[in-house]
């Protein structure tokens, strides 16, 4: 079969390093246009292209005039989807019109800005698809990572879930280059830094404890230790389970603490998670035995691009990619925000099934 025609949108950080990398590396994918805000962004992520095949591909812009557009990328029937990496707060506009002009999507995470938003973006996709045939895919890497699918084969094996500790914390300095993007240097949008990367480990979370462990509500506490990443960069969260279960969620981008790890007790052993590295316990005491796993790094990026090829060329979607499964991760995310914004009030989740 021949390769399918997709076109980026965007000419961020995350589509020059990553996006476009795992396009060039898919043998399904032909990559026919850039688009991007300014055509300044699209040449220097064009540049990037090796060799000659830079000048096949096609550059688009908001600034580049009549036959440039947008909408002009639409028009175009080679081009049978496009991978997404817009701002958080416009994405969801974009991604309608592409729908509806019979384009399969693969939209950057997080689905959108809050719950209900998003609610009413799946509400319109899944109307214009009934016509359009188009899908939407979202593209949260983190479920392509091989450490957490591992993890989450050892925590069934171990018996009942009884407890779990998510640590995620790091310094963000004011030179890091995502923070000075414009848009997210001043977000117009719940928890900052929290809510763009804060979902990556939602759903790793998730994904780790299975659909059995559905966290059913939180309580939580965030707070503001760097003023330059507002409005808050820290959060310590208490999760409970349709199970029953509690555990903790500790994530900061404004600490000098450094951590990275997912830790799920279970009846018989224990497994941490740190993406890469799997550690393995098995019994407890004298006699728990440890099995470590390592796995080739990756952010899953390559592999998720490759598996939204195949669920175009196949017809159908891939579950991984959901829709549905953006929300979850996104609700849980806004239920520990919103219980901060609220001084620690439990918040009910009743979107966590999607698993």
């Amino acid at each position: 079969m021949a390769p399918q025609g997709v076109a980026i949108i965007g000419g961020g950080i995350f589509v020059k390093e990553e996006h476009l990398p795992a396009v060039l590396a898919c043998p399904q994918l032909s990559l026919k246009a850039i688009w991007s805000r300014s055509i300044k962004s699209a040449q220097e992520t064009a540049k990037l292209i090796p060799g000659d095949a830079s000048t096949s591909v096609d550059l688009y812009s908001s600034d580049s005039g009549e036959g440039k557009s947008f909408d002009d990328v639409l028009k175009r029937p080679d081009i049978t989807g496009l991978i997404m990496a817009l701002p958080i707060t416009e994405q969801p506009a974009y991604i309608e019109k592409a729908l509806a002009a019979g384009k399969h999507v693969l939209a950057e995470k997080p689905i959108a800005k809050d719950v209900e938003t998003a609610k009413q973006l799946i509400a319109k996709a899944q109307k214009i698809a009934a016509e359009t045939k188009a899908t939407l895919s979202i593209a949260e890497n983190f479920r392509f990572v091989q450490g957490y699918s591992y993890g989450a084969e050892q925590v069934k094996q171990l018996g009942k879930v009884t407890g779990f500790v998510v640590r995620i914390s790091w310094s963000m300095q004011t030179d890091n280059k995502y923070l000075n993007t414009a848009w997210r240097a001043k977000p117009e949008y719940q928890g900052g830094m929290l809510l763009d990367a804060g979902v990556h480990f939602t759903s790793a979370l998730r994904k780790l404890l299975g659909p059995e462990n559905a966290v059913d509500s939180v309580i939580a506490q965030t707070s503001l230790i760097q003023s330059y990443l507002p409005p808050v960069d820290s959060i310590n969260a208490i999760l409970k389970t349709k199970s029953n279960v509690v555990g903790s969620f500790i994530f900061s981008v404004g600490t000098t603490l450094s951590a990275f790890d997912f830790l799920i007790a279970c009846e018989n052993g224990s497994v941490q998670a740190e993406g890469s590295r799997v550690v393995t316990t098995r019994g407890a005491g004298q006699n728990a035995t440890k099995e470590e796993k390592t796995f080739e790094k990756s952010n899953g990026v390559k592999e998720e691009v490759s598996a939204w090829a195949e669920s175009m060329a196949s017809g159908t979607p891939n579950p991984q990619q959901a829709p549905e499964m953006a929300l979850a991760d996104l609700e849980l995310l806004e239920g520990m925000l919103t219980s901060g914004d609220k001084d620690g009030a439990r918040q009910k989740l009743e979107l966590q099934h999607h698993v």
